[in-house]
C-alpha cells in the first residue's frame, strides 16, 4: 500500500466506485469533496417534457447524474416507458446509468472514436440529419453549449432541460493542507470546473505532483493552470482512472501529451 493517499475529487455517488477501483490497485484513498450536485426543482418546462416524453424521437443525456434525474422524473410520470425513443449518452458511464435505471439500450460513441465527449457523440451517424425530429437534451446548468447548438443546427426540434446544478465547495481544512504541501501520491480530477477551482489552493509542490485527468482536453487546461505532471487516463471510468494512477508511479510511463499542452 502506498503511504501517501490518492485524493479523488469526483462528486456524488460516483466517487465510491472510483475509490474502490483505486484502493484495489493498492493505494490509500481520500475524498476531496469540492463540488455538490443538486437536482433542480421541477419547472413548468420539465413537467411539460415529462408529460410529452413519448413525443420525443431522441433523448440525449450528458452525465450520469443527469441520467439519474431523468430516471426519477420518468418513474413519476411513466410507470411503463414509451417505445420508439432512442437514447444517447455522452460516455459509457452515462450509458451505464441509463441502462441501470431504465433498462434501455443507449447509443454511445464506439471506443475507437477516442475520448468520450460531446464531439465524439455528435460524430454518430444517427445524429447527422435531424430535420424536424423532436429531441430532448438532459443536462446540468451551465457547461458547454456544443451539443445544444449542433443538434439545433442539424434540424432537431430541440428541448434543452437543465435538471441539476453544480455547486462548488471550499476544500476542507485537511484538503487545503494537502494542497499546500503537495502531500499526496496523485490528485484525480475529471471535471474542468473542479480543476480550475482546486488550482486556487495548489502550491508549487502540489503542481509538481501527478494530476490524473480523464481527457487530453483536461490535460491542456491543466497545463495552462500550471500543473506540470498531467497523466491522461484512457477515459473517465473507475478502471481507466485507477490504471492511470498506477502509471503515475513511473514518470516514463505517464501519458503526457506535450504537443497538446503547447497547442492550448
Amino acid at each position: 500500500m502506498v503511504s501517501m493517499p490518492v485524493v479523488i475529487c469526483r462528486p456524488g455517488a460516483r466517487a465510491a466506485p472510483l475509490a474502490e477501483a483505486i484502493g484495489a490497485a493498492g493505494f490509500a484513498v481520500e475524498y476531496g469533496e469540492v463540488m455538490a450536485l443538486e437536482a433542480l426543482p421541477e419547472s413548468r418546462a420539465m413537467r411539460s417534457a415529462w408529460l410529452d416524453f413519448d413525443q420525443f424521437q431522441r433523448v440525449v443525456v450528458t452525465s450520469p447524474f443527469a441520467a439519474e434525474c431523468l430516471a426519477e422524473a420518468l418513474d413519476l410520470y411513466w410507470p411503463q416507458l414509451p417505445v420508439g425513443v432512442e437514447y444517447y449518452g455522452v460516455g459509457p458511464s452515462t450509458a451505464e446509468a441509463l441502462y441501470n435505471a431504465l433498462g434501455v439500450r443507449v447509443h454511445v460513441p464506439p471506443p475507437r472514436a477516442g475520448e468520450p465527449s460531446s464531439e465524439t457523440l455528435l460524430s454518430l451517424g444517427t445524429l447527422q440529419r435531424l430535420e424536424g425530429q423532436r429531441t430532448l437534451l438532459v443536462a446540468g446548468e451551465g457547461g458547454r453549449t456544443l451539443l445544444a447548438e449542433t443538434l439545433a443546427e442539424r434540424g432537431a426540434r430541440l428541448t434543452h432541460l437543465a435538471v441539476y446544478r453544480r455547486r462548488l465547495l471550499e476544500p476542507s481544512p485537511a484538503l487545503q493542507c494537502r494542497l499546500r504541501a503537495g502531500d499526496y501520491h496523485a490528485l484525480v480530477v475529471s471535471s474542468g470546473e473542479i480543476l480550475e477551482h482546486l488550482a486556487r489552493w495548489c502550491s508549487h509542490a502540489a503542481l509538481d505532483q501527478p494530476l490524473i485527468v480523464s481527457s487530453h482536453r483536461l490535460a491542456t487546461l491543466a497545463g495552462t493552470l500550471g500543473f506540470r505532471v498531467p497523466v491522461v487516463a484512457s477515459g473517465a471510468t473507475p478502471a481507466a482512472l485507477a490504471a492511470a494512477v498506477a502509471r503515475a508511479r513511473d514518470p516514463e510511463e505517464t501519458d503526457v501529451d506535450h504537443d497538446d499542452l503547447e497547442k492550448g
